[in-house]
């Protein structure tokens, strides 16, 4: 553990110039009197702050501490390292410049306010670790009010990869999406996400049941939030009931982002040749060595077994792709584009140890990047380039 604090001693983030700052000449141009000008030519053409500022390449890294990691709320203070770390991930993989942001508060108008106030500052939102089902409204209200991209990526992030991977996953099993029948385990954020990925994504709503901890959500339970009904109003066709063991009886595919623990004889009663996504980290729903006795696939979310489903690879990505272009939001067929990248880097190089991309691949980045920006063009979201 010692190796582990001495690497975060002092953070893992400094600000570092990218203009030189030796003479008199230097300081004139970078701070006063020459700063005065391009001020001036902003306050008549706010569009400019792209140009002649960070802001086009600059990602605020925004949580409440509700919902860390597997840590839970644990509050601003401890969240930063995490923050520190997605924003280091940022510049890593993208040439992002993050800036973390932990907010002493978790009432919903507070941090709406703040995010709102502090916005001319960066050119997008990263949305990080707050509960559900305040993350929603939190998301919705600022992407209605932004005119940057705002992105919850416990939500997207988590989406894009697994849609990625169930899309290289069917075509390594010769299987198609649409006659795939799924339960996702879980209907927090995550889970709410997914599924509204899948179905974007060519998945049959009707094929998928979703599961809480009270068991699989239907239009006639009447203790599901606004998230949940509409979700369980347009999925679960066959209107199973009962457990998560119920729900896996013939399924093939098990998305896990709940954390539980799923019996092994409720993998066992799955169709033949399917595909487990247990991706509870750092203990998945079901064991990678339970999974593989009945799976004919198996993914997690642990980076020690292969086919790791981290959002390193799309949330990096996704904000390079929508700053490139300028877009000022970011939409279903973004998502879409970027899961596709993903699968696409492995395209005709498939295997059951490998259909889902290293996060060290440094060709991820760049394809997700490109086709997040040309989606964003297609979908008319990118705002006019301003020339000077």
């Amino acid at each position: 553990m010692s190796e582990v604090f001495e690497l975060h001693r002092g953070g893992k983030l400094a600000v570092v110039p990218t203009v030189p700052l030796s003479t008199r000449e230097d300081l004139a141009l970078a701070y006063t009197p020459g700063v005065a000008t391009v001020c001036e030519a902003i306050a008549a053409d706010p569009a400019l702050v792209h140009e002649y500022t960070w802001v086009s390449h600059t990602v605020a890294v925004v949580t409440d501490g509700s919902a860390v990691l597997g840590l839970g709320n644990i509050g601003a203070a401890a969240s930063l390292p995490v923050m520190e770390g997605k924003a280091a991930l940022f510049k890593a993989f993208a040439n992002v410049d993050a800036i973390p942001v932990c907010l002493n508060t978790q009432d919903v108008d507070e941090i709406v306010s703040v995010v709102t106030a502090l916005a001319p500052s960066v050119g997008g939102i990263n949305l990080e670790d707050i509960s559900a089902p305040r993350c929603f409204e939190i998301e919705r209200r600022l992407d209605e009010a932004l005119p940057i991209p705002v992105f919850h990526d416990d939500q997207h992030g988590t989406a894009i990869v697994v849609l990625a991977a169930l899309r290289n996953a069917a075509a390594l099993l010769g299987r198609k999406l649409p006659d795939l029948r799924l339960v996702v385990s879980g209907a927090g954020a995550a889970g709410v996400a997914v599924t509204k990925m899948l179905i974007a994504g060519g998945v049959t709503a009707g094929e998928i049941v979703m599961c809480d901890s009270r068991g699989a959500l239907h239009s006639g339970r009447s203790d599901l939030n606004e998230a949940k009904a509409a979700l369980a109003a347009s999925t679960n066709a066959r209107r199973i009931t009962g457990s998560i063991v119920d729900a896996l009886a013939g399924a093939d595919v098990l998305i896990g982002v709940s954390g539980g623990t799923i019996p092994e004889e409720a993998v066992a009663a799955m169709a033949p040749g399917g595909m487990v996504f247990a991706m509870a980290n750092p203990t998945p729903e079901v064991h990678p060595s339970v999974a593989a006795r009945y799976a004919a696939v198996v993914a997690t979310g642990r980076s020690d077994y292969p086919n790791q489903i981290n959002n390193v690879l799309a949330f990096p990505g996704v904000f390079r792709g929508a700053l490139d272009a300028g877009a000022t939001r970011i939409t279903e067929n973004m998502k879409v584009a970027a899961a596709d990248a993903i699968a696409g880097v492995l395209a005709g190089d498939l295997s059951p140890d490998a259909f889902v991309p290293s996060a060290l691949d440094p060709r991820v980045a760049p394809a997700v990047a490109a086709a997040v920006a040309e989606a964003a063009r297609r979908d008319g979201v990118c705002r006019p380039t301003t020339a000077r």
